[in-house]
């Protein structure tokens, strides 16, 4: 009976072992995906990187995770097209600590959303206006959007163990507005830059000429935008003494040139390329209004991609879509085992067929004497 009974307990332990083993967060995983195939076709297509930390890690407890999902992202990717070094950052529900907000500021980072109440000592904020999710889209918000205003659009394509599904009726009705797809860092640098536009004084009274001079507040060239007005219709306008080419009046997505209008045209230019206006008269007066939105649009959207761990999960709805995305890249979790598992296994497969042998011999010496 004391034979099985020590069996019996080394069975239980056998079994239970692989239950009651804690399980250690060690390391942090990769995200392939933003380097291979699908991160280089976002870039291209104008999507913006940013960083949401590590997973399962509140930035507010652990600043360290600021400058590590920043090194982790670049490691990778550009953050965008404009710019190499990530400017976003997703910042937790609720109000952000002046520490918390020195150290984002600190790392590069000059933008914080996007749901944050009170003072952001310096970062730009952007605030949520509603959800992709299908069933939550506020379509009366996206309706009413005031003009020159950025609406930010959450997404997240998996929360734990459940896939979400996008509303393709706001989807369709974001399609159908007069709207300028964009993202948080291209949104505020075109913002910035259409306020640098400056009068370059030349020798040539038939021409007019005007740069955006370079912000120092900023690590990325974004083109601006202007609306200029003149008491008599320019000749030719030239970028660096080539003709500007024309921009579309249907053009939803950023990009150089002029759109003639009546009475104007919107001009957007990169920083640094001067903007020349040839008149046939000499000496006509030249006025410019900077843009907050691309290419005379209503207003600007940007879909913003939440704890993105895995970057192929989050675009697979979104392959052939006008939408730009503000991607908040997120390091996800490696869970390993624990490092006495092994060991354990081991023992166990050593110790087992020793046990069994023993009983087996027990019982028969108990069988002879009886």
């Amino acid at each position: 009976m004391h034979t099985r009974r020590v069996l019996g307990l080394l069975i239980c332990s056998i079994i239970l072992l692989p239950i009651t083993a804690p399980t250690v967060v060690a390391e942090w995983d990769d995200d392939n995906w933003l380097r291979n195939i699908i991160g280089p076709e976002r870039l291209e297509l104008g999507d913006e990187f940013g960083c949401h930390g590590f997973e399962g890690v509140d930035v507010r407890e652990e600043l360290w995770v600021v400058e590590e999902c920043r090194d982790y992202l670049t490691r990778f990717t550009d953050a965008s097209r404009w710019g190499s070094q990530p400017i976003s950052f997703g910042h937790p529900n609720g109000p952000v600590t002046e520490n918390v907000a020195n150290t984002i500021s600190e790392a590069g980072f000059s933008i914080i959303g996007d749901r944050i109440e009170g003072d952001t000592y310096g970062l730009h904020a952007v605030q949520r206006i509603t959800s992709l999710e299908k069933g939550q889209a506020n379509i009366s918000a996206l309706e009413d959007a005031e003009q020159d205003s950025l609406v930010s659009i959450y997404w997240i394509a998996r929360w734990y163990d459940v896939n979400i599904r996008e509303d393709k009726g706001a989807i369709s009705l974001l399609k159908s507005q007069d709207v300028w797809f964009t993202t948080w860092g291209e949104w505020h640098g075109h913002k910035e830059s259409g306020e640098f536009f400056e009068h370059i004084l030349i020798n040539d009274s038939n021409m007019k000429t005007y740069r955006i001079s370079t912000s120092e507040q900023t690590s990325w060239e974004v083109p601006g935008t202007a609306f200029f007005e003149w008491s008599e219709a320019p000749l030719n306008i030239q970028f660096d003494g080539q003709d500007a080419p024309i921009i579309p009046s249907d053009q939803k997505h950023l990009l150089t040139g002029v759109r003639p209008v009546e009475g104007g045209a919107f001009v957007t230019v990169a920083p640094g390329v001067s903007v020349d206006f040839i008149f046939e008269s000499e000496n006509v007066s030249v006025t410019h209004t900077p843009q907050s939105t691309f290419n005379g649009l209503h207003h600007s959207v940007s879909v913003v991609g939440h704890h993105v761990t895995n970057l192929h999960d989050w675009t697979s709805d979104f392959h052939n879509s006008p939408l730009r995305f503000t991607w908040l890249i997120e390091r996800p979790a490696s869970l390993e085992v624990d490092w006495r598992l092994p060991i354990f296994a081991v023992a166990v497969l050593i110790a087992t067929p020793i046990a069994i042998k023993w009983v087996v011999a027990r019982d028969q010496e108990d069988n002879e004497q009886w």
